[in-house]
Formats: structure tokens, sequence, C-alpha cells
């Protein structure tokens, strides 16, 4: 059997991270079995779908690296195919026009409650051979009355549904238009998708949409759904525990193979490792190993992945999403170093690409004033001799390298009987206008002759002033 796997997001706002999880799963199987995942767009609900959510989830999989074989496959443009199905499925007798109005729902479903009954559709027109041009009718599917439906569950295990608990559910509208579950079976059955991968939040949706197949005589897929993502609080995940768009994650300095790292552990575990490259996800990865219970969503060690694979990734790479966030803040990264040595100077301390950007602002513009509390802590009476010392032997260096630089400074704290850091600090203040940057003969390397000797000039005036 060819593995096919799809994600199926319908474009009415952003991909979150509970979508990128689903999306990476269905990848990762597919890619782990040679198999194709497919892109599926469920643009139906016109009132709801927009452009703009569309080009947000295309942007999303594009930056997580998430490639698709197939798609993205619009519905809106196989409605035609819909029709057929569910012209076929009255011709069968599976299905049937329903005159109801929406007063006798709304009556029937006040009563069902009142008397602490499922709310469901009680099959009224089930028998009615009502006429297909009467206006504001919808169709139905005939669901089996009797018997019942087994989800055979990769992660959760068989789960058995009464057909008597399901209700005879709505396939097209009164304007015609179809709805998910038919659509959904319509799309899976014609794409030959095997495998179902999903939030377990659609387990409601899958004994429908089985006997949906069943009438159509299609053979089923295997379904796997996914347990749900909780925030800390044990709430389901909302914009305040961290659910907001893919792309913000990215805007927030964020590598997406950390955004995937953490999404894949999120409800799978491959014994005890933290730290997967998307190779060893592909090679590890199996739906056997997908937890049952939902999984807590936790900013800090999303951090502290990012943290890692900026310390531990090539810096190459690193540099390439860098020099975004650069440009960003409007930094031009011809007029300094190149952002590959910035990343090695930086990525000790730096957890994000954003506070990395913002920490290397000085090594490529000017800056207009000192930190406050740098200058009152380490510009003090007689900082100028230090830095005019350090400013007439940076002059006369010949090489511009890191261990000269170093040597320099160790040398002037010896000579001016003055510990490292009387030296050192008030010189960082001078050439990075703050009192935190990488190693001082780093710092200086990466800003370079003329940037080094024009702020120790520019800073030995403002203290003497």
């Amino acid at each position: 059997m060819t593995i096919k796997t799809r994600f199926a997001p319908s474009p009415t706002g952003y991909l979150h991270v509970g979508g990128a999880r689903t999306a990476l799963f269905s990848w990762l199987y597919a890619k782990k079995n040679g198999g194709k995942f497919v892109l599926r767009i469920e643009d139906t609900d016109l009132e709801r779908s927009t452009p703009e959510s569309v080009e947000a989830i295309l942007e999303g999989m594009q930056w997580l690296g998430l490639h698709y074989d197939e798609g993205p496959i619009y519905q809106t443009y196989r409605v035609e195919r819909y029709q057929q199905i569910i012209q076929q499925l009255l011709a069968q007798g599976d299905a049937y026009y329903c005159s109801c109005s929406k007063e006798r729902l709304h009556e029937l479903r006040e009563g069902q409650k009142s008397r602490q009954e499922k709310p469901r559709y009680d099959g009224l027109c089930r028998h009615t051979n009502n006429d297909p041009q009467q206006a504001n009718q919808v169709i139905r599917f005939k669901n089996p009355t009797t018997g019942s439906v087994v989800i055979k569950d990769v992660v959760k295990g068989d789960i058995t549904i009464q057909n008597q608990e399901l209700d005879d559910l709505i396939l097209a509208r009164a304007d015609g238009s179809p709805t998910y579950n038919l659509t959904v079976v319509v799309d899976d059955m014609d794409m030959e998708i095997s495998h179902v991968i999903r939030g377990d939040d659609h387990i409601n949706n899958t004994p429908r949409q089985i006997n949906i197949l069943t009438a159509l005589k299609a053979e089923l897929p295997q379904y796997a759904h996914l347990p749900m993502i909780l925030g800390a609080d044990g709430a389901r995940l909302s914009k305040r525990h961290g659910a907001v768009s893919v792309m913000q994650y990215r805007d927030e300095g964020f590598l997406p193979e950390a955004l995937l790292n953490y999404l894949v552990r999120l409800g799978w575990s491959s014994g005890d490792q933290e730290i997967f490259s998307l190779n060893e996800m592909v090679d590890l990865f199996t739906l056997e190993q997908v937890n049952v219970t939902a999984s807590s969503f936790n900013p800090e060690k999303l951090l502290w992945l990012n943290h890692q694979y900026i310390m531990h990734d090539e810096p190459e790479h690193i540099a390439h999403y860098l020099i975004w966030h650069l440009n960003a803040i409007g930094i031009d990264i011809t007029a300094g170093p190149n952002p590959v040595d910035i990343v090695l100077a930086q990525r000790e301390r730096c957890k994000t690409l954003v506070e990395m950007a913002a920490a290397s602002r000085y090594f490529y513009q000017d800056f207009a004033k000192y930190d406050e509390k740098a200058v009152k802590k380490n510009f003090k009476a007689g900082s100028e001799i230090v830095l005019q010392h350090l400013l007439i032997q940076f002059r006369e260096l010949e090489i511009w390298n890191g261990t000269d630089l170093h040597q320099i400074v160790l040398d002037t704290a010896e000579s001016l009987e003055l510990k490292l850091g009387k030296v050192a600090q008030p010189l960082r203040v001078a050439v990075c206008g703050c009192a935190v940057s990488p190693a001082i003969d780093a710092t200086l390397a990466l800003l370079g002759r003329d940037k080094t000797l024009m702020r120790i000039k520019n800073a030995i005036d403002y203290i003497k002033n």
C-alpha cells in the first residue's frame, strides 16, 4: 500500500501550533514510509475563508520546511465533484431531502435538552418523498440506525460508537453548498489518502465519515487522532498560552527547526532524547509512539530548545535567519561584520534571533548615546586615562586581530596597576555604548579598527566634558 497523508486546514485564520503539529506528524509519517504528503485547503466555508488566511498557511508551511508533494488543492475547485457524490447517494437511497424549518429544528433541540437527551435530528423527513424542486431544503445522509462503527485508531486504539447515537447529518445546505463531513470524505477517497492524521477534536466526525465512505463502497483510511495541546494551567491552548501564528514565532526570533523539535515532542517521544534533527525525526517517528493523553505547552522549554539550536547548529545556517532580523530593525549588514561571525560571538548569550539582532546593532550602527547605568558605573574619574592609553596602542597595531588586541588590554591593566575589569569595562562601554558584549577581544575584532578608534576617542571627549 502506498502511504499518503494530508494536512487539510480551513483558511479561517493563521497556522497555529496545533495545526502545525498535525502537519508535522502527517509529513513525518509520509516521509518515514516513503509516501506522499498532500496539502489541501478546505475553503468551502465562503463566509469565513479568506485569501489572507490561505497565504498565512502557505507561508507558515514554507517557513517550517514542511514541503508537500501535492497541492495546495482547494475544495472550492471541486464543488462539481461533491455534487456528483451527493446525487449518487440520493440515487442509492443513502441520502434524502429534508424540508424541516429552522424553527422546528430549534424547538426539537430545546425539547431534547429539557429532557436531558442528546440533541439530534429526529429523522422526520427520512421516509418522506419530498419534491427535489422544493425551496429551502437541505440534503441529509441516511445514517444506519442499527449496528455500530468501529474506529481502528492507531493512537487511541479501537473506538466503538453505536449508530443509534448518530443522527442524519447534513450533506448539502439549502443553498446547495456541500458541508465539511461530505467534502472531506470525497477528498480523502479521491486522493487515496491512506492515513488520516488529525486532532482528536475530530473523533465525533469520524464515525459519520466512515458511514459515508461505507455507503460509497470506498476503502477506509487508517485513522490516527492526536491528543490536544493544553496550556500549563490545563485549559485548552489559546493565545494567552502561546497558541499564536507560526509566523509570530519567526518574528520573535525562533528557528523553524527549534519549533519543529518542540512540536514533535508534544505528544511523541523516543526514549529520553530531547533534541532531534529533522532526519532523526523522520527515522524515528511512529504513530504507535504518540501519547494518548494531552500535552502541555511550555514556552520556557521552547525557548531553551531555541537556544540549543542557536548554540549548536551550523553558524552559516543561523546567520541565514539572523539576516532577516537584522534587516527587520533597519540594519545594513554590509556596514559591519559578516553575520556568521556575529552568530559565533553572540550565540552563547542570546536565546532568540531577535535578542541577537538587537544586541548586535552597535557592530553596524553608531549609537547616539551611552547607557546611563553603564556610564555611571564605568566612566569614572581616570577612565579617560585608561582609554587614552588603549587608544595609543591600538593605533600602533599593524594587524587588527583578537589575540593582539587582548594582549594590549592585559598589558594596559598591568602597566596601570588595575584589575582587568577596570580596563575592559570602560573600553566596552566606549565602543558598544553598553556594559554587555561578547569577549572584549572578539568585540574589538568584529568592530574593526576605524570604528574602535573613533568610538574610543568619542568616549574620551565625553568623559572629559
